[in-house]
């Protein structure tokens, strides 16, 4: 019978709250990553969520703070502005921090998760903490100027919520999808071979008579669409207009930021262009799942000696085939000499290489009982944290920091490269659209063998040969079948796949030769492939984007101690088979190691080929760096960046009633809409106006704008800026 999980970095240990000994934001934090844990798996929609709540925390502790500067209160965030005169200062200033980031994380984790199919004890949970702290959970005054904390985190809540409702998510209709359409009819993965793709460069759905998504929660039955292919167009956090590109497709406008260029395509009329890097690709695929075998006899040393301190990563396509091991596995990487922290050399940590690629594939997954890839960086963060040797200082320097302090910055940073990884990888997912490991190995065996024209089954849109791992079935092969009905066709050395598995508890489908045309990934039968197009891999860009903030935020790029791990207990661990053989300890000597770590257990893992892995790394490190240089400004109220520099300018300003305003937009339009919105978000004047050699004019008169702050948004085609306006 399957055990907990021993788990030496407590990244999965859940600490009951009474027994907390941790800040309201971590316990807050924990609560939230509970109820992803026990929601649909969906990454696109928890990483905004992380980031949405990690907001909600910091505006209510910078609130009280003379240096840093609130995200959403008194600013205008992607065209959203929340008003915000301040606080009153209070006596015990922790407390009114502590109590403010109560009320703003019940109300909007109670909201976000009113349609899990855990919700209430998600609501349990919020409403038990909050009894437990001391508040009372059904205050719900907004009315933050009298002073009290509860108001400013229900105004603060209700702000983020109402902001969410109009950011692009399309929250209000469950996240769904507006335009997009597959190209390709669905695979059904129990039945043999692909021979409904249409389009080989596309992403297909699966279909399922049952679907248990990632996170082990049962999603639906029959075609499982395309999760989040619109999400780049959802306002993002450090994301620059300079990183984005526009694309148009079936009618909608695809917003792809850090556009990577096309991945490699299968050119169906000649075979020519980059159809041998696709096909090179998707069948290193299937040999790296040769790998998936304990019994083998090939042993690794996992240590951060063998494994780790990547320093270049290939740039083009002939880098690829340089940077994997094809046959044997992994990556060029030449290991640490020593432990930087301790001077002495790491210790090796020899395992079957076949323990080792199921361990990584099923750890870096973020299956069932997880909380998606953003949320697990998180609980890497809170690990780092917890760690007796780590100091609370920011980017390693100056004085330790007080927890909450510390908290509310890091998961703040964190929150926004987690969400503009997703806004990223999704947007390039959605537009270039791209297949799954499993409906191209399955397709291209259907179509025969690419390499010996005068051997039987050629076509040069087949899978390559590769003698001992992608060969044909001969006459006198066990799989030929009674009536040899399978003469000729492809077979791969793999693993096995579920239907070697009667019970995981005490089965391994092992590995051996398998027909191509019943090719399964290293994954449950109810999940087989996550249900959103490979490139770019969401998990390569969620990690490197986490690698770069956990570096910069601690000041270090090793782990405390010079090495985090993780135990993966003999016959405990894997859930879909027994095993692993033995004890497998997971090393990590630095950050960035983890997460290259991560990048190789999808191809293992059947869910990635290359093509997919080395870009993500790439943005990923750009998305890091971008959002902790904006975090860092917020810090220091020195905000200052070109995705936050309005395109228009308003003059006077502050401008009297009835006095002509101007507005110079930066931007050329024949018209634009301009809208005044006040404090109460009551629109207050709507028109149309023509562009004057980049200028328009807009008279004000004393009985339509009284003395206050409001809000001017100007709309031209589909661009939209908004700014502040003070009449006096």
């Amino acid at each position: 019978m399957k055990k907990p999980i021993l788990f030496i970095l407590t990244l999965l240990l859940f600490v009951p709250l009474t027994q907390a000994q941790h800040s309201v934001a971590r316990q807050w934090n924990e609560i939230l990553l509970d109820a992803i844990r026990e929601d649909f798996a969906r990454p696109t929609v928890h990483a905004r969520n992380l980031f949405h709540t990690s907001a909600a925390m910091y505006d209510c502790w910078a609130a009280y703070d003379s240096v840093a500067a609130p995200f959403f209160l008194g600013n205008f965030v992607s065209g959203y502005y929340l008003p915000f005169e301040g606080v009153p200062k209070p006596a015990d200033v922790k407390s009114a921090r502590e109590e403010a980031i109560c009320y703003a994380l019940s109300k909007i984790i109670v909201e976000r998760f009113s349609n899990s199919p855990n919700r209430r004890k998600t609501r349990l949970r919020c409403d038990s903490l909050m009894t437990h702290l001391g508040y009372d959970p059904n205050f719900s005054s907004t009315d933050y100027a009298s002073g009290n904390p509860a108001a400013l985190g229900n105004y603060v809540g209700a702000a983020i919520l109402e902001f969410g409702l109009n950011d692009g998510a399309n929250e209000q209709n469950l996240y769904t999808n507006e335009y997009y359409k597959p190209a390709n009819p669905s695979l059904s993965p129990r039945l043999i071979g692909n021979p409904d793709l249409i389009d080989p460069n596309r992403w297909q759905p699966l279909n399922f008579l049952v679907f248990v998504g990632q996170g082990g929660v049962q999603v639906g039955s029959g075609d499982i669409p395309f999760l989040s292919p619109e999400w780049g167009q959802v306002a993002p956090f450090a994301l620059k207009q300079s990183n984005k590109t526009t694309y148009i497709r079936d009618g909608f406008r695809y917003q792809v930021y850090h556009d990577p260029g096309a991945p490699t395509y299968l050119d169906t009329l000649n075979a020519g262009g980059t159809t041998d890097e696709y096909k090179w690709g998707f069948s290193l695929v299937s040999k790296w799942s040769a790998h998936l075998d304990p019994s083998d006899g090939v042993m690794w040393d996992i240590s951060p000696a063998s494994i780790g301190n990547i320093q270049d990563y290939p740039t083009t396509l002939e880098g690829l085939r340089n940077f994997y091991n094809e046959v044997d596995g992994g990556d060029p990487s030449p290991g640490h000499a020593v432990n930087p922290h301790t001077g002495q050399p790491y210790e090796p940590n020899i395992v079957p290489r076949g323990d080792y690629a199921r361990v990584l594939a099923e750890f870096w997954a973020d299956g069932p009982d997880s909380e998606t890839p953003p949320g697990h960086w998180y609980t890497i963060l809170n690990y780092v944290n917890d760690h007796p040797l780590f100091e609370r200082k920011f980017k390693g320097e100056g004085p330790i920091i007080d927890e909450l302090e510390w908290d509310v910055k890091a998961y703040f940073t964190l929150g926004g490269a987690m969400h503009d990884a997703a806004v990223t990888a999704w947007g390039i997912k959605g537009y270039y659209d791209y297949l799954r490991p499993v409906s191209a190995i399955r397709w291209m065996a259907d179509q025969g063998q690419s390499t010996e024209p005068d051997f039987p089954n050629y076509s040069p849109l087949g899978i390559p040969l590769h003698n001992g791992l992608i060969e044909l079935v001969r006459g006198a092969d066990p799989l030929v079948g009674f009536s040899q009905e399978n003469l000729g066709k492809i077979k791969l050395k793999a693993w096995l796949g579920p239907t070697q598995i009667s019970d995981p508890a005490t089965d391994v489908a092992g590995v051996g030769w398998v027909l191509a045309e019943r090719w399964w990934p290293y994954q449950r039968p109810t999940f087989v492939t996550p249900p959103f197009a490979g490139y770019i891999s969401g998990h390569s860009t969620f990690s490197r984007a986490a690698a770069e903030v956990m570096t910069r935020l601690t000041g270090d790029a090793f782990f405390p101690g010079g090495m985090g791990e993780f135990v993966a207990k003999r016959n405990e661990f894997l859930v879909f088979e027994e095993g692993p053989s033995v004890d497998v300890t997971l090393q990590w000597a630095t950050y960035r190691d983890a997460s290259d770590q991560t990048s190789l257990s999808r191809i293992w893992g059947g869910i990635h080929p290359p093509v997919d892995d080395i870009p993500g790394r790439l943005i990923g490190e750009k998305i890091g760096n971008d959002a902790f240089d904006l975090a860092e400004q917020y810090f220091g109220n020195k905000v200052a960046s070109d995705s936050r520099i309005p395109a228009f300018k308003v003059y006077p300003n502050p401008v009297r009633s009835g006095e002509r305003l101007a507005i110079v937009a930066e931007r050329t339009s024949p018209t634009v809409r301009v809208e005044i919105f006040d404090l109460t978000g009551k629109k207050v004047l709507d028109q149309v106006r023509e562009m004057q050699q980049d200028f328009i004019y807009v008279q004000l008169y004393p009985e339509g704008l009284n003395p206050g702050v409001y809000a001017v948004r100007l709309t031209a085609g589909e661009w939209m800026e908004t700014q502040k306006l003070v009449v006096e």
